[in-house]
This record gives C-alpha cells, structure tokens and sequence, in this order.
C-alpha cells in the first residue's frame, strides 16, 4: 500500500491556478471552445501502432513493493496484449492540467494521450465541451457488467460513456473520538460548542459543498441556488464566530494526526491510510448522507489508440484486476466483484479489505451516498466567487 495518500498532493479548485483565463472562457461555454461530436475522432491506429499514453495522478496505480519502478498490473495488461503503455504521473492539479491540454482541444488537435483520469467534477467540463470521446461499451463488456450501479448514472454523463471512474471515494467527516470524547453522527455535530475552533473544512468549492448541503438537508441529485445560499450563509456564520479552525487542501491529515483539530471534512481513501496508525481516528458518512465522487478516464478527442484505450479501461473492471488496484490505492473500488476476490485472498490482510466499507461500502452505507450534480458554467462564475470569499482565496 502506498506510504503516502494520493490525495496529499492538494487537489486544483475550481477557478483558481495559472489556467484561470482558459477555463474561465472554456467554463463559459465561448461558442469556439465547443467541438462537435463529428470533429472529435482522429485515425485509430491502434491495429499497427501498438501502445498507449496514459497520463494519471501520482500514486494512483499499484506497484511492486520490491521495485517501484514496476506496476504490476499495467505490465499483466502488456503481456497480455502485446500493447506497451507509457504511463506518466503527471497529473497534480485540475485546473492546471486543463489548462495544459485545453489550448490542443480547443484548436481540433491531438493532446499525445489516450487516456486521461480526472475529477469528476472536471469531467463534467470536458463533456460540456465536447472534449473527450464516446466509448464503444460493445468494446467494454466487463464495464458494461461490473461497474457500480451507484456510479452508473452521473448528472453529468448519463450511462457513462464518456468517463468511466477509475477510483471512488466519499467526502465525510473523520474525527478523533477519544479526543473528542463522543459519537458524530450528523454534519450539525461539527458545530457543537466542543469542537469550536478544532473542525477543518475543505477549501475546494467541488469537494466542500456537497455534504454541507446534505447537511441542511438538501438533495445533492437536483440541489438548487437555494440550497448553495442557505450554505454558504451557515459557512459564513461559522467562520465570523471563529468557529472553523480554516480550510483545508489534504493537509487535515496532519492536524488530524497531531490532535490539533479534533474533526474534519475528510476523504475515506486518506482515513483507512491514517487510521492504520493512529485507530482512534474514525470515518463517518453522515446520517444525513455524504458524496459520492469519481475520478474517471477519458479519451481525449483526437486520440491515436482509442480502441487499444477502450481495451485497458475494460481490463482494469475485471474484478480479479480491481481487486488488485483497490488493494493499494485503498479508495471506494468502483468494481463490487472485486469484494469475492479480495475476500478470497489467503493473505489476512487482504482478505481483511473486503470487509471495509471504505473500500466496499455496506448496504447501509450506500443508501447515504449519493452523486451531486455538477456545477453548470453559468453557477460557476457566481458561486465561486462567494465560496473563495468565505475561504479566503
């Protein structure tokens, strides 16, 4: 398992960051940046030019204990095909990775990648602009079977086929209980007199507003102006009476560590890495519900192996490969089948995953999980604005 979180690289929010002036004009939906469905393929060449560019975050794909230079699965899936993949970490921030590729999207040309992986919430993005490629799920039969029926269906990409979710996860609350001396059970728990001035919220305005939303009792699934208002006033209150220690990248985890902030806005793959040395830290998904989110691959217009990219998302949903990828990333695996596989496992501690509701949420999790809608370019501009004002951006 990795020594270090991925998701201690902090995260681009939205808005922010040396491509603001692209995805400002991109967000906004400027007629030029728009490509339609016709202008998004290139010539495959998948059938004589065997390989693959595959761009991803760091720490997010399995590697040999012995050999960190070696990924096992990438390299089952080489064996097997005879298709080589260049495979680079070079993904740390949203924003900035848009703002990397967007100027090659945005004038009909190839970006050198087959498949990317990011936010969904950036997905959503690229979806609107037709950026990315329809996938051929004929070509995708282990996707078509196995992905998570949670994830199936985002506001955003209906069916899924245009992002298919590499890794999962909830945004939630984790908390030291013994420090703290009680049970959280709902989000209106983190304002309670106790933990004045000891809960951390994250400052991402994708990442942040979903729970707090569900908190006051929102449908994340068709949340309204409404709703954004009526959280953002409550923020707003809280900060003015000190209440909110500050807002947070994935640097909670240390405050979460040393005892310096007793609870959290959290994310589930960095508990089951934290809690492994230091127990008394717990992940809750509120009584009131919690996010679901992906972080999903696509293939860039102009791709030059879309059919050989189709054929390794595809390998990376049988659950035997899953298994394997979930077992070291420690994020929400999107592959449920997987679960038989680990539990399977004769290594206890692999076996023991299958049993985390962190990895594999239970029944009762999942009926407190739930995908927010996007947020549309025209809300952006708008909503932005006030939540960077609250945090301080």
């Amino acid at each position: 398992m990795a020594d270090l979180s991925r998701r201690a690289l902090l995260r681009g929010m939205s808005g922010m960051g040396a491509a603001a002036a692209l995805a400002a004009l991109a967000g906004c939906g400027v007629p030029p940046a728009y490509i339609k469905a016709a202008d998004r393929a290139g010539a495959d060449r998948s059938a004589r030019d065997r390989k693959i560019v595959f761009a991803n975050w760091p720490l997010y794909v399995d590697v040999d204990d012995r050999d960190q230079h070696r990924r096992p699965t990438l390299q089952a899936f080489e064996r097997r095909t005879g298709i080589s993949v260049t495979y680079s970490e070079e993904i740390n921030d949203n924003d900035e990775f848009f703002g990397k590729i967007g100027p090659a999207l945005m004038n009909r040309q190839g970006t050198g990648r087959d498949l990317i992986v990011i936010s969904d919430w950036m997905c959503a993005r690229f979806v609107r602009l037709g950026w990315v490629q329809t996938m051929d799920r004929a070509a995708q039969p282990h996707v078509a079977r196995h992905l998570d029926p949670l994830l199936r269906n985002p506001h955003f990409d209906p069916g899924r086929r245009h992002a298919v979710p590499w890794q999962s996860g909830i945004t939630g609350i984790a908390y030291n209980r013994r420090k703290l001396g009680r049970e959280i059970q709902h989000t209106s728990d983190l304002w309670q007199d106790d933990l004045r001035g000891r809960v951390t919220l994250l400052a991402g305005l994708d990442e942040a507003f979903a729970m707090l939303m569900q908190g006051n009792g929102a449908d994340i699934t068709r949340w309204t102006a409404d709703d954004f208002h009526r959280m953002t006033d409550q923020v707003r209150g809280l900060v003015g009476k000190g209440h909110i220690r500050r807002f947070t990248g994935n640097d909670y985890i240390k405050d979460l560590d040393s005892g310096d902030v007793l609870a959290a806005q959290a994310y589930s793959g960095d508990v089951v890495q934290l809690r492994a040395d230091n127990p008394d830290i717990e992940f809750v998904v509120p009584q009131e519900g919690a996010e679901l989110w992906a972080e999903s691959l696509m293939i860039p217009n102009r791709a030059d192996h879309k059919r050989s990219a189709e054929r390794l998302i595809d390998y990376y949903y049988e659950p035997g490969v899953a298994a394997e990828l979930a077992a070291w990333v420690n994020y929400v695996c999107p592959v449920p089948a997987a679960r038989d596989v680990l539990a399977s496992a004769k290594d206890k501690e692999r076996a023991a995953l299958a049993n985390d509701p962190l990895i594999f949420p239970d029944d009762a999790m999942r009926k407190r999980l739930a995908i927010a809608r996007d947020i549309s370019a025209e809300e952006r501009a708008v909503f932005a604005k006030e939540w960077n004002a609250i945090v301080g951006l």
